[in-house]
């Protein structure tokens, strides 16, 4: 594994089976990752981009563990992770995190914020109980929130501010990857800008890695370093954001940039 990379995937196949008949005999596979191969390096975001059903969400879920590859390995810093289990489970889970697109149904209802924010340190042993309410207020001021709402509710919060609760969750930990999976486009513009602003400097600041999952080309442009995009299963193009919003290559690159409206300044 090349060092300047924290992820290494190699021809990732996630594969559902179609079962028909009374006893649910396999008749056929739907192909939602057919041969994926990509590199994540150090510090860099990395843009996934394409309509539902591309296949995104689902090598993202491979890569958390979520779904389970049936070909093809996934490696971060040198381990194939669809090989680990136990306390190296464990450690992986650490390592990375995700933000998903409902902020509301990411949050239990039934938890309070130092609860939810705190749950996960708790469970990795980063956190005394003591300590608690100082490291969740920490993390309600690196997301730009109150830190007198600690006892509050999700269902107290607007979306953007529930989605600024699973950032300052999954920075908890202290992970080196994070993957954000449609994470602002339940948001409104203006709010997802803020979002995309936050994500930005959260990257810059905690030194992190990022995979941006998202069907909005446009919005890539404002995370990304390099973008890759997909159709059926496959990568069908891929490249540096200039490379690929500037000149793409592949037909469907441009029916997205066509069909999907922008975020941000346009390009150049």
């Amino acid at each position: 594994m090349n060092k300047d990379n924290i992820l290494e995937v190699r021809d990732l196949k996630v594969w559902f089976p179609v079962r028909k008949g009374i006893f649910g005999f396999v008749v056929g596979h739907i192909k939602a990752v057919d041969g994926v191969s990509f590199d994540l390096r150090r510090g860099e975001t990395l843009g996934v981009v394409g309509e539902s059903g591309c296949g995104k969400s689902t090598t993202s879920r491979a890569i958390l563990l979520l779904n389970k590859p049936c070909g093809g390995s996934i490696t971060v810093d040198g381990v194939d992770i669809t090989r680990v289990s136990g306390k190296d489970m464990m450690a992986y889970r650490r390592k990375v995190q995700v933000v998903f697109q409902d902020p509301h149904a990411s949050l239990n209802p039934r938890h309070t914020v130092m609860e939810i924010l705190t749950e996960g340190m708790v469970c990795h042993g980063l956190c005394k109980k003591d300590e608690r309410r100082v490291k969740a207020a920490e993390l309600l001021e690196a997301v730009g929130m109150p830190t007198d709402i600690l006892e509050r509710y999700p269902h107290e919060f607007s979306g953007g501010q529930r989605q600024r609760l699973c950032i300052a969750r999954a920075i908890a930990l202290k992970p080196e990857l994070l993957i954000c999976d449609e994470a602002v486009s339940a948001l409104d513009l203006t709010i997802r800008a803020q979002v995309l602003d936050l994500l930005s400097e959260l990257k810059r600041k905690l030194n992190l890695s990022m995979i941006f999952i998202t069907h909005d080309i446009g919005v890539v442009q404002h995370v990304a370093d390099r973008i890759i995009v997909m159709n059926k299963g496959r990568i069908v193009e891929s490249g540096t954001c200039d490379e690929v919003l500037k000149h793409p290559k592949e037909e469907y690159t441009r029916y997205l940039m066509a069909s999907v409206p922008k975020i941000g300044k346009p390009l150049a």
